[in-house]
């Protein structure tokens, strides 16, 4: 038979630092910890292949030339398998990708979900704007290729496509995840949202205009923006003494939402 021990007080009186971000019974300062640490162990991933990328580290290289020379000889072979990652890789391009989550801002709006609206557009916004400025500071140039299939302007690491197929894919699943009530319907969103990342980053190695560490680089920032948003929302409900629920029970608990009064 346990026991349940009383929180460590602090020489204030009030419960630890450690207590209030590592107790499973205050779940919102539980939320914040993992999704901050979840931010901050994605980050070292992506700083260390930055690194790597900078420093011309030699296997690395050769990696990235192996995986490019490969997909771009069956690409040569394979016309159609062309068209397929061309059409993909355009219809799930950036622009597009951003116009489907500023609708989808719009539709939160509409519905009273204002704090899950700004967050979803918070998070396009910052990742949309770390992008490029990384490619900037990196400055690394796209694969060259002899008789390439597809051509892309601007520099590459990290890939701009992988990066806001991420983005979209993590705004998608924390907005609609909670309206699926069938557990074959958030299945389906889940398969969607891997689909939608993966393929997408494929299709720009596929087509020869960036190098696979480009799109690993655009998978991990993705999900270190989406996790540090969601821990710089949460905090920030916190501080203004809202209820302590997460990003998405903020959206499903309003009434207009989720057809119900809210607590």
């Amino acid at each position: 038979m346990s026991t349940h021990r009383p929180p460590t007080l602090a020489p204030s009186g009030q419960p630890s630092w450690r207590h209030r971000r590592l107790d499973p019974d205050h779940a919102l300062g539980l939320r914040l910890t993992l999704a901050a640490a979840a931010a901050f162990l994605v980050l070292v991933p992506f700083a260390l292949l930055t690194l790597l990328v900078l420093g011309v580290w030699a296997p690395l290289h050769r990696l990235d030339t192996a995986v490019t020379d490969a997909l771009h000889g069956y690409a040569q072979d394979h016309p159609a398998w062309v068209v397929l990652m061309r059409v993909w890789t355009e219809v799930f391009a950036p622009m597009p990708l951003r116009a489907v989550a500023l609708l989808l801002v719009v539709w939160l709006l509409r519905r009273g979900a204002r704090r899950l609206a700004l967050w979803a557009a918070t998070t396009m916004i910052v990742g949309g704007l770390a992008g490029p400025l990384l490619k900037l500071l990196v400055g690394r140039d796209r694969p060259e290729l002899l008789d390439p299939v597809a051509r892309a302007a601007g520099y590459s690491f990290p890939s701009g496509h992988a990066l806001n197929a991420t983005l979209a894919a993590g705004v998608l699943l924390v907005v609609l995840v909670p309206y699926a009530g069938r557990r074959a319907t958030r299945t389906a969103l889940w398969v969607a949202a891997v689909l939608l990342t993966v393929v997408t980053g494929l299709s720009r190695v596929a087509l020869g205009v960036h190098f696979t560490s480009d799109v690993v680089a655009g998978w991990l920032l993705g999900v270190a923006v989406v996790a540090a948003t969601t821990a710089a929302f949460t905090s920030w409900r916190a501080d203004t003494g809202l209820r302590p629920v997460g990003l998405a029970a903020d959206g499903a608990a309003d009434p207009k939402v989720a057809g119900r009064t809210a607590p």
